[in-house]
Order: C-alpha cells, then structure tokens, then sequence
C-alpha cells in the first residue's frame, strides 16, 4: 500500500537522512482517510506521522503532565488525547487537545500514537541494558516490577527486564529476548507464542510460566527533559533569565541556578567578557546543541552576545568533584563509583561515535542528579576559549594535569586525549577528589610523565582497576582503550573482572 508523508520533514535533526525507519503500527482507531504509519529516525528522537493516500491523522496520548512555558505552548494532563496538526517543526508539534479543544505546541517526546507500544506504561524504548537495571533496582521496586525496551542486540526485537530477587544473589534484574516471527508475532520461549507485545505481557502478568517471576508492576518512569526549552527558544533574550542562585565559579565565569520565562528551572554559565569569540561559540553551540543523550548536560539555549551565556538543563547534587569533596559522595563505595564512571564512559562513547571531542574530561566538569545519575558537561567548549593563560596549554589556567602529553606539548587533541583525561577522572573518583598527582605541581607533572611516570595504585582501589587507568595512559594514543570498551569493561566490571568484591573501609 503507497504512503505518503503526512507534513513531515526530508531529514531528522541529526541531518542522516538514510537512517529514516518506516515502521507501521497497529491502530484500531484509524481515521476514515485510511490507516497509520510512523517514519523515526534510528539516531534522534525524530518521529513524523504518515498517513495512507488521503491524509489524515492519528490520534495521539500524553505520556506524562506538561505546564505551559510560553504562550505558544499547550498544557495537558497524562492520558489527554490530541491531534496533531503539523509536525514539521523538529522537537514541538502543533496539536489540537480533544479533552479542551485548545491548540499549541507540545515537546514531542511527551506524546506517542493512542494504542502503540510506546503509549504503554511498561515501554522504556531505546535503553540498554545497564540503564534498565539502573532503573529496576533504584527505587524500592517490588519483585516483578518490569520494563520492555528495544533490544540492543537484534533488531526488531525487544528485551523485558524483571526485578528478581533470590537467597543467593539478593535483588538483581533478569533479562529475556523477546523474539519476533516472521508473521508478526511474538515469543520469549517457541511453545508459547503472542500477536502482540501486549497480550505477552497480560500472559506473564498472570503467571511466570517458566520466567524468573510473573510481571507484578510496570517501572515508574520520571518525565523526561523536554528536547530544548520550546519552539523558538535556541537565541533567548538575556530579560527572560533570572539568575537566583551562584552554584559555583571558575576561571572563565560563574554558574547560577536560574529560572527562564519565569516558568523552568535552569543551570545558567556566564562567561567573562572576552573568554571567546560570540561567532565561534555560536557556531559550534549549534553543533553542541545535536548532541543528544541522557549521560550529556543537555544545552538548552544561549545568550549570543557578550556576556554570553549558557543555558543548560538544571542538575541538583552540582559538580562531581564538589560532590566527592564535600557531599554525599564522600561515603560511595566502589560499586557505586565504578557505576558512575560507566555512566561517564556511556556519554563518552557517544560523543566518541559522534566523531566529537570533549578536550577537558575531569570530575568539575560532570554534574550529578538524583539517584547518583552523572551526566558529561562544559564539552567542545575548551577550543574556543581564548585567555593567554589558557591557550599557552602550560599557563596557570590550563588543566595539565588531566591532559594527555601530545595534547599538552603539540596541541594534538583527540579523542584518546579524552581517553587519558577519564583515567585521570577514575582517580578522582577513587580518592572522592584528590587533585591529581599529589605534591607535583605542573611542570613537574610534565616532565614526569615524559619520563613515564604513573600514577600509582591508591589505597582500596582493586589492582584490575589500577590497570585500566594505566592502559588510558599509554604513551602511544593509538594504544589507548575505546570510550566503548571502557563501557562495557565498567558495566561489567562486578560480574566479569571483581566477582570476589568485598567492601572495605573506605571502598
């Protein structure tokens, strides 16, 4: 059957526009113009709704509560059901509410097509693994609180994820495929087979039938950031930001708490006046602001015109190194370190398969949230800046003693640059926030590491981990790990490598 587009886009955001997905969907409430399909993009979060020949839409649900921020906004309640009226515009469609009759914007990631997979409460979408475990085993979840997500590994398929718990291994998360047959349906075991993903998981709900235990509760999901602050809200005006709280300070500016349009809470960086070039932040902001995941600091918006300022998504525990130094973080033990540092190596590794660099990877430049979430900020925006102090790389400024050596001699930043500084981060989140290299001050540093000199194992920290910050710290750059490896080796690190893990006295 011929589709045509329904209002949408030649390419997503991300600009791949050979990554567009058709994929139909199963909708009993079809207009009378004919049915449904969707086209996603596999890299962003770019969904546009098509339509048989005769164009009209779908219904669609809200997934979670929105408040208005503008006037050009719509607020709804969960469960709402819209219209959508164009859907060209990227991150915000023109919907129509069926329950108020009101027409505005709304985040498209807050709605899903009425009776799709992803209006269901239990449907996480693209997370890995990881994440869903993060998830399951955060919150005081009953056994049998569960979650579907795509799978990581077959496509088309679909991972369930299941809060276990037993005598031996305590709480932990089972993980079973969820296969697809070729006509459609849908099996975890042959001998028991389903039309839909739904009818699955009311079977299971019922009884385990050879699971590790019957589906009990869907995971509580917290609403998602809005991609961006609204439409038209990239160049802000400097009168719509309130600056309430100062966070911190740094070399090239402050960090406030901050209020935009008097509606949404933010983080706001003030750059002293000649810290950079307006044109060249600009210019790369755009490319700043495409960056997309949940382990990156997401860019808001921007004050273009000096003192420039940055608006970010608001994070509540600060920076990583205040919050080893000086908060919670002090107590963490080592799974909850080495946690935090896959998390860091996730957001790392996409930015690594963005072909990106971030060029100051250090614990003051990773903020914190709630339940320990640590989220990669401030990259890309180290090449811009232009103080002498800084851009001589061996001035006061310059953060040599996270920087690899070809980096801090020759200027050769890359992304195994970035490798080196994440194993100086691992150290600073083994030690919760010792500056590096004790008792060497920079040139000594240098010159030290020239020589070959390493870091030596701190105190409570398992020789496989010491191991790993050495091989980020190879001479030859080549030789250093991938953001990818460093991942998995991270994620796993308590079932592959430390098994054995005991807590001590202080990790």
């Amino acid at each position: 059957q011929v589709l045509t587009v329904h209002q949408t886009a030649d390419t997503p955001i991300c600009g791949e526009a050979d990554r567009w997905n058709c994929q139909s969907w199963s909708l009993p409430q079809r207009t009378e113009k004919g049915s449904v399909a969707m086209v996603g993009c596999m890299l962003c979060v770019c969904v546009c709704v098509c339509v048989c020949a005769g164009g009209g839409v779908t219904l669609f649900i809200a997934l979670y509560d929105y408040d208005a921020r503008t006037e050009d906004d719509l607020s709804f309640q969960k469960g709402e059901k819209f219209h959508i009226i164009n859907n060209t515009e990227g991150d915000w469609w023109e919907a129509r509410s069926l329950n108020t009759g009101k027409s505005g914007y709304v985040p498209s990631n807050y709605v899903a097509p009425v009776d799709s997979i992803q209006a269901e409460e239990w449907y996480f979408g693209k997370m890995g693994r990881k994440d869903a475990e993060r998830q399951l085993l955060g919150q005081d979840n009953p056994r049998g609180t569960f979650l579907i997500r795509e799978s990581e590994t077959t496509k088309g398929a679909y991972s369930l994820s299941i809060r276990d718990w037993d005598d031996g291994k305590g709480d932990h998360v089972k993980h079973y495929k969820i296969r697809k047959l070729d006509n459609g349906g849908y099996y975890i075991t042959t001998r028991t087979q389903f039309d839909t993903v739904h009818e699955l998981v009311q079977h299971y709900t019922g009884c385990n039938d050879g699971l590790c235990y019957f589906l009990t509760t869907p995971c509580p999901n917290a609403t998602p950031l809005t991609l961006g602050l609204g439409r038209d809200a990239w160049e802000v005006a400097r009168k719509t930001l309130a600056l309430n709280r100062k966070l911190g300070q740094g070399c090239f500016g402050d960090v406030w708490m901050g209020m935009w349009n008097g509606t949404t809470k933010v983080a706001v960086k003030t750059l002293k006046p000649g810290t950079m070039s307006p044109e060249a932040f600009l210019e790369e902001a755009q490319i700043m602001k495409r960056l997309r995941h949940d382990k990156l600091v997401q860019l808001y918006a921007v004050v273009s015109e000096e003192p420039i300022y940055i608006i970010t998504e608001f994070m509540s525990q600060g920076s990583l190194l205040d919050f080893l130094k000086d908060g919670e973080g002090g107590n963490l033990k080592l799974p909850q370190l080495v946690d935090m540092a896959a998390q860091i190596a996730a957001g790392m590794a996409y930015i690594e398969r963005m072909n990106y660099i971030h060029r100051d990877l250090r614990a003051a430049n990773i903020l914190v949230g709630e339940n320990l979430v640590c989220k990669i900020a401030d990259f890309g925006l180290a090449r811009l800046i232009e103080d002498n102090e800084y851009t001589a790389r061996q001035g006061a400024k310059f953060p040599i003693k996270w920087t690899a050596p070809e980096a801090a001699l020759y200027g050769r930043f890359t992304i195994k640059s970035d490798v080196w500084s994440f194993g100086i981060l691992l150290t600073e989140l083994i030690t919760k926030g010792r500056v590096p290299y004790p008792g060497m001050n920079n040139r000594e540093v240098l010159e030290q590491v020239e020589r070959g000199y390493r870091m030596p194992c701190a105190v409570g920290c398992p020789a496989s981990l010491h191991e790993l910050m050495v091989q980020c710290w190879r001479r030859e750059a080549d030789e250093r790990h991938t953001f990818e490896y460093l991942q998995g080796f991270l994620e796993d690190y308590f079932t592959a490598t430390e098994p054995q893990y005991q807590p001590g006295e202080n990790l």
